[in-house]
């Protein structure tokens, strides 16, 4: 059955998401926080999870306080036990999970040559390591039994590659082609697999960069503003609808423009190396 222009005018509708369960990764705060909002308000019942409890605690608040059914629970995405006792806890406080948005993550600014090992693997960990085994244990656990799931990454602006953050720039490669290899393997099983590559969104995340960073990649966007976490929500409450039952494998950016356009990073001039 195809859409009407009263379905497509309705994507939004109240109840979008009734029957329904959502997890968030890193939902304590920022746009993992708004998105939770999002999908909640449309009538899921939401997961969130995060390493931190009394940010855990006051988003759990926060989304109860309009309404929504809410279980928040610490959890490392970094570890694979702690993330099968998550998940298990959501199912069974409730129910199988048809929506899983691997939000958590983490970077900050550094050169390569500046970067240490040590911070390479914390960075490729949480950022890889972790979407992988969070979406592996929704899939096995939830998803592929009952032969329906939306799966969204949130990933980074990393088209044209991510100079000055070389670590997460590799770690998001690898969740788009996560995202790509996944949407083909899983199709079968009813399963969607998407990513959104946000840009500069104003969020408690861009708060820990420094202010001329934010401010460069501002002036760098076509749109010449920051996105908001709202936005951001609204794309993956879509992508996690039946009006995108179709779609798969796909990133999307979400930047005003800056992935076709803008640079986000200064490049030092020490002169031209000498010729060989």
């Amino acid at each position: 059955m195809g859409y009407s222009l009263g379905t497509m005018a309705s994507i939004f509708r109240s109840g979008l998401f009734d029957g329904g369960v959502a997890i968030v990764t890193g939902g304590g705060s920022g746009i993992g926080l708004a998105i939770a909002h999002a999908l909640g308000e449309l009538g899921a019942k939401v997961a969130i999870a995060g390493r931190d409890p009394e940010r855990l605690a006051r988003a759990k608040h926060d989304l109860e306080a309009t309404g929504i059914v809410v279980h928040a629970a610490p959890c490392d995405i970094r570890d694979v036990d702690q993330v099968a006792a998550f998940v298990a806890g959501v199912r069974n406080a409730l129910g199988e999970v048809s929506v899983l948005v691997n939000n958590a993550g983490g970077q900050f600014p550094m050169p390569a040559e500046m970067l240490t090992p040590k911070g390479w693997d914390a960075v490729i960990r949480n950022n890889l390591n972790g979407t992988f085994y969070m979406t592996r244990e929704v899939a096995v656990t939830s998803m592929i039994p009952r032969r329906r799931g939306r799966i969204v990454h949130i990933t980074a602006n990393v088209r044209r590659g991510f100079p000055g953050m070389v670590h997460t720039g590799a770690a998001r490669a690898g969740v788009e082609n996560l995202t790509k290899t996944l949407a083909v393997e899983w199709a079968q099983h009813g399963i969607t697999v998407n990513a959104i590559a946000p840009g500069i969104i104003r969020s408690t995340g861009t708060d820990r960069y420094p202010p001329e960073f934010v401010e460069m990649g501002r002036q760098q966007s076509p749109a010449k503003r920051l996105g908001t976490p709202e936005e951001v929500a609204t794309l993956c409450a879509y992508l996690a609808s039946d009006a995108a039952s179709f779609v798969t494998g796909e990133t999307w950016y979400i930047d005003g423009g800056a992935h076709l356009w803008g640079d986000t990073w200064t490049v030092p001039d020490h002169g031209a190396p000498p010729k060989a």
